[in-house]
């Protein structure tokens, strides 16, 4: 039986994108945020120079039809859709490999925020830069628990028939992963292992799907899956203080 709270699980994000605004979290979520803006501009540049080359190769190649050479708005309008898709997950986990590190802090302070405990930032750098290793390999362990599943899904996908919920699957995984994305941060802080933080998110699936729905859709678009992230990560923090753990956790 599913246990959890579909609808208290939707609004942890809105509680996210208020605790982004407190004076004492703008810090951790401003410098990660411009990380991220860099990386968004790097990689629509990037692409977008890419498939201008790809656009004019393939142009080159076709005959000279007047018809032909004026289908290149197509590939651009192709190029937008790609572009869509790749940044609704894609951008998002290279994102979290590049913030990791200040996400963990922020999930600390927040917690200290929720929980009224004092708000310091002393040793906040040191502790940052020492925890660089050990986020950084978190974050390689989600994506390992994410691409077997995610392969499996897409050679469903092209089963006749069986395809037919496979869109189905594919979005109820991914707010799945969203809500296991972020939770883990501050599961990481209290050195719960990945595993323990699978059965515990389990055991209140409801709850989970609930938070990860929104933070999956808002991730399709672009410039506002900035703003998503570092909101995630307070949203779900409060999800951590706030669900009741119904499993005995294993500490690592």
């Amino acid at each position: 039986m599913l246990q959890g709270n579909f609808f208290k699980g939707l609004g942890y994000l809105g509680e996210g994108f208020g605790l982004i605004r407190q004076p004492g979290l703008r810090l951790f979520v401003i410098i990660p945020l411009i990380l991220n803006l860099l990386l968004f501009v790097a990689l629509i540049w990037a692409m977008a120079e890419g498939f201008a080359l790809l656009i004019a190769t393939v142009m080159a190649w076709l005959p000279d039809w007047q018809w032909l050479q004026a289908l290149d708005w197509l590939f651009w309008l192709l190029y937008a859709l790609v572009i869509l898709l790749l940044f609704a997950y894609g951008f998002v986990i290279m994102a979290n490999l590049i913030g990791s590190p200040f996400y963990g802090f922020l999930s600390e302070q927040t917690e200290k925020y929720l929980t009224g405990q004092e708000m310091s930032d002393d040793g906040g750098w040191m502790q940052i830069l020492k925890d660089i290793p050990r986020a950084l390999g978190r974050e390689i362990q989600k994506i390992v628990y994410y691409l077997p599943r995610a392969l499996l899904l897409f050679i469903i996908g092209v089963i006749p028939v069986v395809n037919l919920v496979a869109a189905v699957l594919w979005f109820a995984f991914n707010c799945w992963m969203m809500s296991l994305q972020y939770v883990d941060y501050p599961a990481d802080n209290h050195r719960v292992s990945f595993g323990a933080l699978r059965r515990r998110l389990a055991a209140r699936r409801l709850s989970a799907l609930g938070f990860g729905l929104p933070v999956a859709l808002l991730a399709m678009v672009p410039v506002v899956n900035l703003f998503v992230v570092p909101a995630a990560v307070c949203g779900a923090t409060a999800f951590w203080i706030r669900e009741p753990d119904p499993t005995a956790i294993a500490h690592r």
